[in-house]
């Protein structure tokens, strides 16, 4: 909370900066300053700035990370991006974003992350980093793997995926969860069980069956070998977009072992009630299950059994998802209407602010341990989301910079809403609006 005698580049007024207080994110009424692209003073402050942003009656939280995108870059492009998904991020309040690597060629090699990086310089609208996917053939490297310059930790896929990103056998995620240190982030859905239940989706062809084929039990038993691995090794993983109330009761009681994550869309949508609606468009993996499932995800967030917040940005065209089902892909796009679905979310009483910018900034950056964010305080990078908790909008397929074109949330009006998104002191997003791109490769203190 100290004063600075430099001119400020930036200089956020009177709005309600939240700022950790006794580990727990509070508003305060204070003035932050920016220099060079970093927070240099928190309080009243007197001395001019370049720039000042009158924050009345918004809350200044620290920058949002969405902590898992499909971005499709390369090989998918005409669904989507580096830049069009950045924007798409920019655009709903997110400051970072890491992207996955099911893409073609797969993100499995030092050239392959090497190319996204280089992908994505002057390109992307927020700062970035890439997972690095694990393969039977890669596993050997991956100790050498994890540790290049823009890699965020490693990706399991253990149910069917794009390329041959699947590791399915036990005696292979012990050998990666073994020869690795950084974090491991698993899709957990049982392969041999999704092959011995297909043939339920290709009879129904029909959406409905998608929870069906892809039952809970599919994600429980694979969460359940998963936790069994990390006991034997005393290691600890991440486990993606958790979706059902058992693998939640048994995450509450390995918190030792696992992080957990879950997406807005499982704790907004619901079974039948999406499918009925939304048709394909309503299909991710895993699935979205009834309203049960839901309300135990939201028991789980509530206990402090999840500790963030994932989009699982997956798009793709109109066309493909308007396939008949099984043959229509999984996936929505999510990077853009987290913020606002989660803000609806606080203003209907289901969780905290403070609650959400743990799950979106202060979270991720601990357990990913990226330098320099996830906190207002001096000497931290000037990533700042701002919004308006009392603003009423309606998300809008218009709305949506992904090149897909399309929400599973048309229609749907909100409460809450980002008015900007500032990315290392520089205002990417104001009001809508859009600048220009000032993503840089996320840095981190485990490399």
């Amino acid at each position: 909370m100290l004063a600075h005698t430099a001119m400020y580049d930036l200089i956020l007024k009177n709005g309600n900066v939240l700022i950790r207080n006794n580990d727990t994110p509070t508003p305060s009424s204070v003035d932050v300053g920016v220099i060079n692209g970093k927070i240099a003073a928190i309080g009243e402050l007197a001395e001019p700035g370049k720039r000042v942003i009158d924050a009345t009656g918004l809350h200044i939280l620290p920058g949002l990370i969405d902590s898992q995108v499909h971005f499709r870059e390369p090989g998918h492009v005409y669904k989507e991006d580096l830049e069009s998904g950045t924007r798409g991020a920019v655009q709903g309040g997110i400051t970072a974003i890491f992207d996955m690597p099911n893409t073609k060629p797969s993100t499995d090699s030092v050239q392959a992350l090497n190319d996204k990086l280089e992908a994505a310089k002057n390109r992307a609208w927020c700062n970035y980093a890439f997972y690095m996917g694990a393969t039977a053939n890669n596993r050997h490297e991956l100790k050498d793997l994890e540790n290049l310059q823009g890699c965020c930790g490693i990706k399991i896929f253990m149910g069917s995926s794009t390329g041959d990103l699947l590791v399915e056998e036990d005696t292979l995620l012990e050998e990666i969860f073994a020869s690795t240190k950084r974090t491991i982030a698993l899709h957990c859905e049982d392969e041999e069980r999704l092959k011995e239940r297909k043939h339920i989706a290709e009879k129904e062809k029909n959406p409905l069956a998608h929870p069906v084929w892809r039952d809970e039990i599919s994600a429980l038993k694979a969460t359940q070998r998963v936790i069994a691995i990390c006991k034997k090794l005393d290691r600890r993983v991440h486990v993606l977009h958790v979706t059902t109330k058992q693998e939640m009761e048994l995450l509450k009681q390995n918190k030792k072992y696992t992080s957990v994550e879950c997406t807005p869309q499982h704790l907004t949508l619901f079974a039948p009630d999406c499918y009925e609606k939304l048709g394909t468009y309503a299909q991710m993996n895993p699935p979205v299950r009834t309203a049960d499932h839901k309300e135990a995800l939201w028991k789980g967030l509530t206990e402090n059994v999840v500790d963030v917040l994932g989009s699982d940005h997956a798009p793709h065209t109109k066309e493909e998802k308007e396939k008949q089902y099984p043959n229509s892909p999984s996936g929505m796009t999510g990077v853009q209407t987290t913020l606002p679905l989660m803000l609806n979310h606080v203003k209907e009483g289901r969780l905290t602010l403070a609650r959400l910018v743990d799950l979106l900034s202060y979270n991720p950056s601990q357990l990913f341990k990226i330098k320099n964010k996830g906190q207002i305080a001096v000497g931290f990078d000037a990533d700042f989301t701002i919004v308006d908790l009392e603003k009423n909008q309606t998300i809008t397929h218009d709305w949506i910079e992904s090149k897909s074109g399309w929400t599973p949330f048309h229609g749907k009006k909100v409460t809450g809403w980002p008015t900007h998104t500032i990315i290392g002191g520089q205002v990417v997003m104001e009001n809508g609006k859009i600048s220009k791109p000032a993503g840089k490769p996320l840095e981190f203190s485990d490399l």
